[in-house]
């Protein structure tokens, strides 16, 4: 009989505005490295093998990129449903990919699946920074892994007369602001950086994790047995009479 090499099949789709770096942290899941990519035309597929949770289940991550300008809309709603997770990105120094981010969601509550786990993506936080975040809190009640440490490469800078002036972009939305948009929205949040790897692998990784709980909860609830309840007098009697 044939080794089976994964305990579950989930199926991702990563959201939001073009340009925010989807495509970018598709090929960092699938390939680890960072590649400047085209807009997406329709959607992408990659896939994955992720270890996931203290039982070490194996889980293939099949994730779909879907484009992000409005003309190609009506197609990647299509493969919103039976997704198990969900990204929703934004870039922190672009505040209206942010504001954005409302309509993305609507989109996920209306045509994905109700019990899909969505995760909130705050990417491109190496435009702002040189380090990468400390942790990455959830807005959940599971935490999101601290980021694997990772030497920052410097950014793109600018030379002046005598000294070299690293270039850096003005974050325009906050850590709190897209932690308290997440948790007012039951979602879960990390920061990331497609380009450095930052937070990628956390976010599919807790996102895959809240997955399996929830899967888990309910094969619980469906092996529940059903009837009369004794309290716990009538259970020591042995009697419901």
């Amino acid at each position: 009989m044939e080794n089976i090499t994964w305990d579950y099949i989930l199926k991702y789709i990563i959201v939001g505005d073009s340009a925010v770096g989807k495509s970018s942290i598709l090929v960092r899941l699938t390939d680890d490295r960072f590649a400047t990519t085209e807009p997406t035309l329709g959607v992408e597929f990659g896939s994955r093998i992720l270890t996931v949770g203290d039982e070490g289940k194996k889980v293939k991550v099949q994730c779909w990129d879907t484009a992000g300008t409005e003309s190609f809309r009506s197609i990647t709603r299509s493969y919103f449903r039976g997704a198990a997770g969900a990204l929703l990105v934004y870039d922190v120094t672009r505040r209206d990919s942010f504001e954005h981010v409302t309509s993305w969601l609507n989109d996920l509550r209306e045509f994905a699946d109700d019990n899909v786990t969505i995760i909130l993506v705050a990417n491109k936080t190496d435009l702002c920074t040189l380090i990468p975040p400390a942790t990455s809190k959830s807005a959940t009640s599971s935490p999101i892994p601290k980021s694997s440490p990772q030497i920052a490469q410097e950014p793109e800078s600018t030379v002046g007369e005598t000294s070299r002036k690293v270039s850096m972009r003005i974050r325009t939305v906050s850590t709190a602001e897209g932690a308290a948009f997440a948790k007012q929205h039951g979602l879960m949040y990390v920061e990331t950086s497609a380009k450095q790897g930052w937070g990628v692998l956390d976010a599919f990784e807790s996102s895959a994790r809240e997955v399996l709980r929830r899967l888990n909860e309910d094969e619980l609830k469906r092996r529940k047995p059903k009837g009369v309840k004794l309290d716990k007098q009538q259970s020591k009697s042995g009697s419901c009479c």
